[in-house]
């Protein structure tokens, strides 16, 4: 699967940590979403960021790796321009200490998902994959 990465994971050293086996596709602009710095990267409502894809079938480490089960990130599924899907971890800024707001009410996994369930959010590659 693929990964739209945009923080410490565009780092290989860092990746190498986290899975056994990847590879980066290529650098990616997110469209609808942009980076929100805190204790670690965000993402918040709105304007583009830059990032890479990645490539593993390690979801679960990644997941781990970001918190996943505990709310600290969520991974959610968005549509590439050229069609599939990508997967991108979005952290909750409450707990990242990041300068962001996500609309709605209940949970953050809610919020963030309400929203792009809405929005025109996607992933462009920059080369062909």
């Amino acid at each position: 699967m693929d990964v739209f990465v945009y923080g410490t994971l565009t780092a290989p050293d860092q990746v190498a940590r986290v899975v056994d086996s990847y590879a980066f596709v290529g650098p990616a602009r997110l469209h609808g979403l942009h980076i929100v710095e805190g204790r670690y990267p965000t993402l918040a409502p709105g304007g583009r960021a830059a990032g890479r894809l990645l490539r593993t079938d390690d979801l679960e480490r990644l997941d781990a790796h970001g918190g996943v089960d505990s709310g600290l990130y969520v991974r959610v599924s968005l549509p590439l321009i050229d069609g599939g899907e990508v997967a991108v971890y979005v952290g909750d800024p409450d707990r990242l200490d990041a300068d962001a707001d996500w609309p709605g009410r209940g949970p953050f996994a809610d919020r963030v998902r309400g929203y792009l369930a809405d929005a025109d959010v996607s992933v462009e590659p920059l080369v062909d994959r």
